[in-house]
């Protein structure tokens, strides 16, 4: 039996140990925000915040996040009120999305850091978000960061 806090609710799976977090997220919890992109860690679609970090959920068992706080891109409007984070407001005011598949996970990460870290360099930017976004929208990512931490390009 797993047990761990998704988005401030308590979960108790009865699941294997070894099934990746993101498969108990889609697939036992219906949380489907948090997207599959390569299934080895290297692409940060499937980027959740455990515990405060950003973790691939791809390849972290669900035995590795027992009596954690979880949150996905869905939990983020718990934190906000029901309303946008000041994220995910940047990233509509300043067009990051093309596809869109892997904002999920670039929304998370990018959450994580400046939960930590509220004025990261660009070199501190690039260490913590290695995620990949396909359609190459890495400078209105960059943009959208910059305005949240009051930074210019």
């Amino acid at each position: 039996m797993a047990r761990f806090r998704v988005n401030g609710t308590a979960q108790e799976l009865d699941i294997e140990p070894e099934m990746p977090l993101l498969w108990a997220l889609r697939d036992e919890l219906g949380l489907t925000g948090t997207k599959f992109g390569c299934g080895i860690a290297a692409c940060g679609a499937c980027t959740v915040v455990v515990n405060g970090n950003p973790v691939r959920s791809c390849v972290t068992p669900i035995s590795a996040v027992e009596g954690a706080e979880i949150t996905t891109i869905e939990g983020l409007a718990v934190n906000a009120a029901g309303g946008l984070t000041p994220v995910q407001q940047a990233w509509i005011e300043h067009q990051v999305p093309q596809c869109g598949y892997c904002q999920s996970g670039m929304i998370m990460a990018v959450s994580a850091l400046l939960a930590t870290n509220p004025a990261p360099s660009d070199a501190e930017i690039d260490g913590a978000i290695p995620n990949v976004c396909r359609c190459g929208t890495y400078p209105r990512i960059r943009t959208a960061i910059r305005s949240l931490t009051g930074a210019t390009a």
